[in-house]
């Protein structure tokens, strides 16, 4: 089990989002990336579980796993160790195209980009390599058109595939655990997210801070929420994520905790936090 599915669970709080307006076309894409050089604050939970609850509404979505660890590829039911073409492939070879890696997964309008323990050579062989930061969002663009959101669940690191991803995307979506020492990280995130946006992407914003793995019966975990929205005031989503033993269940079955728990307080909480995302 990797760091990623074992948190939360998850509750709202504040005003309802509303229901989002059917769609009768897609695309073009909203690229968000879920970032933080943190590990085990629940990027790959939320990637899933968020990505099947906007494909729950209509849209067609693409997930890209851009971890070595492949654990967004676990998540789904696969194993990163038999599949051929990776997102290592299509950042590195030339003739390898985003359709040859593409895996439809059970979730009806979600698609995977997967990825496996080859990734992390990418990061040395793209050092040399002219536009380097820009190596994901050219494999990105053939088909930005035929999606409506692609959710990049990034590694906790934020190193030169890190930085692709933000150059790739619009928005950025900040997972953060609900205890103090998560409230440092974020400093040095955004200090990177702000250095993207100044050298490489000047479009790139900040969609939400997301608070993960919160346990309502405890002071710090209400404190912790307390002091991250005055900190960051309207970026954090009302939706938060407790803890519940449901998502590191749904992880080990390969689904999306939409269709393991449908009716579970974590499967609604991602529901809530897909209508955020669509009305941001």
């Amino acid at each position: 089990m990797t760091d990623d599915q074992e948190p939360s669970a998850t509750v709202g709080s504040g005003g309802e989002p509303p229901a989002p307006d059917p769609v009768t076309s897609h695309g073009p894409a909203r690229v968000i990336s879920m970032v933080n050089q943190k590990g085990g604050v629940g990027k790959t939970t939320s990637t899933v579980s968020l990505g099947a609850a906007l494909a729950g509404y209509g849209r067609r979505v693409l997930l890209v796993d851009f971890d070595p660890q492949g654990a967004l590829s676990v998540a789904l039911g696969y194993n990163p160790n038999e599949m051929e073409l990776t997102v290592y492939n299509l950042l590195t070879d030339p003739t390898c195209h985003l359709g040859d890696v593409l895996v439809q997964t059970e979730v009806a309008g979600m698609d995977l980009v997967p990825s496996n323990i080859d990734l992390s050579a990418a990061e040395i062989q793209l050092v040399s390599e002219v536009g380097r930061e820009y190596a994901l969002q050219r494999a990105l663009e053939p088909v930005v058109a035929d999606y409506d959101i692609v959710l990049i669940d990034c590694q906790p690191s934020l190193g030169l595939l890190t930085v692709n991803a933000l150059t790739a995307s619009s928005d950025v979506i900040i997972p953060m655990e609900t205890e103090y020492f998560a409230l440092r990280g974020v400093a040095l995130l955004q200090d990177t997210i702000n250095k993207v946006m100044g050298r490489l992407n000047p479009d790139l914003r900040i969609l939400g801070v997301l608070a993960t793995m919160y346990d309502p019966r405890t002071l710090h975990s209400r404190e912790v929420l307390e002091t991250v929205t005055k900190a960051f005031g309207d970026q954090v989503f009302t939706t938060v994520i407790n803890r519940t033993v449901k998502f590191p269940d749904a992880a080990v079955a390969g689904e999306p905790i939409t269709s393991f728990a449908s009716s579970s307080s974590g499967a609604e909480a991602y529901r809530r936090l897909a209508r955020e995302v669509l009305a941001r």
